[in-house]
C-alpha cells in the first residue's frame, strides 16, 4: 500500500520539533505541519530542566541553547515597606559526573523552538507552516487525513499520525479521547515587555501573600525583555496593551519609576491540569500539551512534552524497521504516569503560591529521577541489588578510551543506537550479542573503555560478567549477567534489535 509519508506530525511546538529531530536523524520519512502561519514568538515556557538538557545534548542542540539562554536569577521578594529579601528559586544542585547538568536553563520558548528548527534545517527538513489537519480516518495499515492550507484542502495517507497540536488538540478531538481534569481557579496573564525601573539581576515578586494583587517581573535570559506574570479577574476582557500593563505594574508594585514601554507578546489564560485518557488510538498518538496540560508552576510542561516525543520517536522507527507493534504500547505505559506525577507537582506548587508559601523548586522538578521501573521494557536477570535499576535514567560518567583520550558515557550513547556496556565479560559472550543498531563497549581486560575514575562503577554497580543495555532514549532497558545472555538476546529481539 502506498503512503505519502510514514509519520505525520501535527503541531510544530517543542514536542513536534523534538519528534521531527529524532525521526530525521533516523532517516524516517515524515512531515511536520503547523496550523499557524509563522513560528510562535512568546516565552510561555522558559525553563529547560536538567534532564531535558541531556536530551538536547543527544539531539545536538544543547550548546546552542545554553549559548542563547542563561541561568535562573535569584527571586527577590519585595515587601510593602520597600525592603526586599533575595532567595534562590531552586534548591542548589551542582553538576556531577553522573548528572552533568545541575541546574535549569532559562530560555524563552520561541528561542528554544528556533534552535530546534535550525537543527532540523541542518538535517535537511523544515516545518510546513499554515497547514492544519481537519479530519482523519484510520484502518489497520494507515491513516487517511485531510489537510487544509492556503492552497485549499488536500488528502494524505500516513502510516502514523502524532498529535502535538496543543491543549485544544484537533487530533485528540477527532479521536474522541477524553481530557479529564480540572480548572484550577486561577486566570492569569503573561507578557513579554520592554520595561525599565527594575534590575535584571533578579526575578521580582510583589504582594506574594495577596493573590489578587500579586505580580512577578522576570528578566528573560537571551533577550532584553522582561516577562510579567500576574493573576487577573476570572471574567471580562483582559487589556494586554502597553498602557494597561504599565498601569498594572505601577499599581501592584507601588513603584512609579517602573515603566512598560512596549509589548512583544502577551496572553491571558485560565490554568488547567488535565490528562488525556489515552495516548494511543490505533495508529494515532498524542504527545505534549495534546496529552497533558499543566499550570506554569514548576516549569514542567515543555520538558514533559519534549520527553514524550523523545520516548516515542525511537519506538516508531523500530516498529517501522520490523519490531513488534506492541512496542508502541509502551509509550503510553511509560509516559502517561510521568505526566500524572508532573501534574501533581505543578498543582502542589501552584497551591503553595496561592497560600503565599515557599514555592522553591526541589530536585523533583529536575526530572532526573523519573524512571520506568514497571515498564514492559524494563528487564533484569537476576535482580540487581545495587547501582542503577532497569527503567532508571542511565547516568553519565567520565571514562578513558583505550586509545588514551578522555570521553563520557553520554558521548558513547549519543545517536539513534542502543548501547551495551559490559564489565569483565568474556569476549565470546559479548560478540554473540553484537547486532546492527547496537554499540558495544567493554570495561576490563582488553576492553575499549577504562573506568579511570571509578565513576561507572559508582553509578552502575555492575558485577563482573554483567551487562547493562541502554535504550536510545538514555534509559536502562536491561541488566543481565553473562549466564543470562540468551535472555538478554531475546529481550533485544522483542525491543527491535534484530
Amino acid at each position: 500500500m502506498d503512503f505519502d509519508t510514514d509519520v505525520l506530525i501535527c503541531g510544530a511546538g517543542a514536542a513536534g520539533l523534538t519528534l521531527a529531530l529524532d525521526l530525521a536523524r533516523r532517516g524516517v520519512p515524515f512531515r511536520l505541519i503547523e496550523r499557524q502561519d509563522a513560528p510562535f514568538h512568546g516565552s510561555r515556557g522558559k525553563g529547560i530542566q536538567p534532564r531535558t538538557l541531556e536530551v538536547f545534548e543527544d539531539l545536538g542542540i544543547v550548546d546552542r541553547a545554553v549559548a542563547l539562554g542563561g541561568p535562573y536569577p535569584l527571586q527577590r521578594i519585595h515587601t510593602a515597606d520597600g525592603s526586599h529579601a533575595d532567595a534562590p528559586l531552586a534548591a542548589g544542585l551542582t553538576a556531577t559526573p553522573a548528572e552533568p547538568y545541575g541546574t535549569p536553563l532559562m530560555l524563552p520558548q520561541y528561542l528554544t523552538e528556533q534552535v530546534m528548527r535550525e537543527r532540523l534545517l541542518v538535517l535537511g527538513r523544515r516545518v510546513e507552516f499554515g497547514l492544519a489537519l481537519t479530519d482523519l480516518a484510520q484502518d489497520a495499515e494507515g491513516v487517511a487525513v485531510t489537510l487544509d492550507g492556503r492552497g485549499g484542502a488536500t488528502r494524505l495517507r500516513a502510516r502514523y499520525v502524532v498529535g502535538t497540536d496543543g491543549g485544544r488538540s484537533t487530533v485528540r478531538r477527532l479521536l474522541d479521547v477524553g481530557f479529564p481534569g480540572k480548572t484550577l481557579g486561577v486566570r492569569a496573564l503573561v507578557a513579554d515587555v520592554a520595561l525599565t525601573g527594575l534590575a535584571r539581576d533578579a526575578w521580582h515578586r510583589f504582594n506574594a501573600d495577596d493573590m489578587a494583587r500579586r505580580i512577578e517581573v522576570c528578566p528573560l535570559a537571551g533577550t532584553d525583555l522582561f516577562q510579567i506574570q500576574a493573576p487577573i479577574p476570572p471574567e471580562g476582557d483582559a487589556d494586554l496593551s502597553a498602557q494597561a500593563l504599565d498601569a498594572m505594574v505601577k499599581d501592584r508594585t507601588g513603584r512609579g519609576d517602573v515603566h512598560v514601554a512596549s509589548v512583544s507578546w502577551a496572553s491571558a489564560y485560565t490554568m488547567n491540569a488535565r490528562l488525556a485518557d489515552r495516548y494511543r488510538v490505533g495508529r494515532v498518538f498524542l504527545a505534549g500539551d495534546a496529552a497533558h496540560t499543566h499550570p506554569p508552576t514548576g516549569g514542567q510542561g515543555l520538558n514533559t512534552s519534549v520527553q514524550d516525543a523523545y520516548n516515542l520517536g525511537w519506538k516508531l522507527a523500530a516498529v517501522r524497521a520490523g519490531a513488534p507493534d506492541d512496542l508502541l504500547d509502551t509509550y503510553e505505559a511509560e509516559r502517561r504516569p510521568v505526566a500524572a506525577a508532573m501534574l501533581q507537582l505543578s498543582t502542589a506548587l501552584l497551591d503553595a503560591a496561592r497560600r503565599g508559601g515557599d514555592m522553591r523548586r526541589g530536585r523533583e522538578a529536575r526530572q532526573l529521577d523519573l524512571a520506568y521501573p514497571d515498564s514492559p521494557l524494563s528487564f533484569a536477570q537476576p535482580a540487581h541489588a545495587h547501582g542503577v535499576q532497569a527503567g532508571d535514567r542511565a547516568p553519565d560518567a567520565v571514562v578513558l578510551g583505550a586509545g588514551g583520550q578522555t570521553t563520557r558515557l553520554f558521548t558513547l550513547f549519543a545517536g539513534p543506537h542502543w548501547t551495551l556496556l559490559g564489565r569483565e565479560v568474556a569476549p565470546g559472550v559479548a560478540d554473540a550479542l553484537r547486532r546492527p543498531g547496537l554499540h558495544v563497549h567493554l570495561f576490563g581486560a582488553h576492553g575499549d573503555v577504562i573506568d579511570v575514575h571509578g565513576h561507572v562503577q559508582a553509578a552502575y554497580g555492575l558485577d563482573p560478567g554483567e551487562f547493562v543495555l541502554v535504550r536510545p532514549d538514555g534509559y536502562v532497558g536491561a541488566i543481565a549477567a553473562s549466564v543470562h545472555a540468551d535472555a538478554l538476546a531475546t529481550y533485544m529481539r522483542r525491543a527491535g534489535l534484530a
